[in-house]
């Protein structure tokens, strides 16, 4: 079983309770928006860290990470990016693959929305784990955690950090 920390859209604001709900963790998942790489380097030296960047990241951050990370995770297939879209509503960037080869979880940030959806007519799940962060429109900051056991996502869980500023 690996146990999964997922979160998004941090633009530089890194909560010190996001260690506290990731200890128990063994990856990090970062779907984009990390704004430095100052940031990302906190988290990877708490934990692998696995992420994509995201419109807002920088040069520094591009070099390290890529726009599309796909990869298999026991005996999940996983792709993440951070402008995918959601069942019904794919971003035109990935419209074609997730349909031609869809993985079984497909994980994208930027809407700042936290999203839970099955997508039933691909065999997909499809994760928003919100925005972390202070900067956006959102109200509440979020993030997730969740096993992978062979090839079952499970324990799902929502985290409520607190409001913005």
């Amino acid at each position: 079983m690996t146990r999964i920390g997922l979160i998004s859209d941090t633009h530089s604001y890194l909560d010190e309770a996001v260690f506290k709900h990731f200890e128990n963790c063994d990856e990090i998942w970062h779907a984009g928006d990390f704004g430095t790489l100052e940031l990302a380097d906190k988290l990877a030296a708490f934990k692998p860290l696995k992420g994509v960047y995201g419109n807002i990241d920088q040069k520094d951050v591009r070099l390290i990470y890529p726009e599309n990370l796909r990869f298999n995770c026991e005996g999940v297939d996983v792709w993440m990016t951070h402008i995918g879209g959601y069942p019904g509503k794919y971003s035109p960037a990935v419209k074609k693959e997730i349909y031609l080869n869809p993985p079984k979880l497909f994980i994208s940030g930027h809407s700042h929305i936290l999203k839970v959806m099955p997508d039933k007519t691909i065999g997909c799940l499809h994760l928003n784990p919100g925005a972390a962060g202070q900067q956006g429109w959102h109200k509440v900051r979020t993030l997730m955690r969740f096993n992978i056991d062979g090839d079952k996502i499970q324990d799902l869980q929502v985290i409520e950090l607190a409001g913005r500023w």
